[in-house]
């Protein structure tokens, strides 16, 4: 991605009122996009390049999912958008590193939203093993054979699910956990989300380890409905695999580090 220059942000800023002569600095974290801190808010600069297979990089659903969760803490507040760029309000606090159940009970909360308006996910085992089949197809390496299609079918009832809920997305703050970085949110299955939290890749990648057989634990026991626990631990292999497909589509595109983390999900 080509960064922004100085006179982007000076065009944003100009569009903000409330953040005219504040203070701008970088913030790192992202591997998607770029962010910068301009007083209370947080400014996101989308490259459209970015999108993956598994995780699009849409400007328009993030805008909606901030306007619809912002007022009840699940996300960050919305300031304001534009052509290639969105505002929100800076979330005090620090980025998740221990203790899995509060965000098993953030995502539950989460999952009650109505998913009116959202893109459809992959819901149940033929769609999603068709998804990761059609990754898998796209990269030059190969993968071991994928599981058995173990026959759950589509979930009836649709939840908004965040579609990227990983360490590096979650701010512990005194308010509790909030989701940032909504730029592929869905109507699908609640086990998504259980999914890429619990995904030893992601975990690699965005906390440099992954969970312990304790910390799985204590996030399946923390999630409130054992309907989507049960149902998640039955999709389980084909949710691994899936993602080990998308971490073979990106080493292959020129991201080494998703080497190692390919290597953390086929392991589990």
């Amino acid at each position: 991605m080509t960064p922004p220059s100085p006179a982007f942000l000076r065009t944003v800023i100009d569009r903000l009122p409330a953040l005219k002569g504040q203070p701008w600095l970088p913030l790192a974290g992202g591997r998607t996009n770029r962010l910068w801190r301009v007083g209370q808010a947080v400014i996101k600069a989308y490259d459209s390049a970015a999108a993956s297979p598994l995780f699009p990089n849409d400007p328009a659903a993030e805008a909606r999912a901030l306007e619809l969760l912002g007022p009840l803490g699940l996300a960050p507040e919305f300031v304001g958008a534009g052509d290639g760029w969105l505002a929100y309000a800076h979330v005090d606090g620090q980025v998740w590193q221990s203790n899995p159940a509060p965000v098993a009970r953030m995502l539950a909360r989460l999952h009650q939203a109505s998913p009116w308006g959202f893109r459809p996910a992959a819901s149940g085992s033929a769609a999603l093993l068709a998804q990761a089949q059609a990754i898998a197809a796209a990269c030059r390496s190969t993968l071991p054979p994928a599981p058995p299609d173990p026959g759950v079918p589509p979930v009836s009832r649709p939840c908004l699910i965040h579609a990227d809920a990983v360490a590096g997305n979650l701010i512990d703050g005194p308010g509790g956990i909030t989701l940032i970085d909504w730029q592929c949110p869905a109507s699908g299955d609640p086990t998504e989300d259980v999914a890429t939290f619990l995904s030893p890749a992601m975990q690699w990648l965005y906390r440099g380890r992954v969970l312990s057989p304790p910390e799985t634990e204590a996030f399946l026991s923390a999630y409130p409905d054992p309907d989507v626990t049960t149902r998640y631990l039955r999709l389980r292999p084909l949710y691994r695999w899936r993602m080990a497909a998308h971490c073979l589509w990106k080493a292959d595109r020129g991201a080494p580090d998703y080497e190692q983390a390919l290597a953390a999900e086929l392991a589990s």
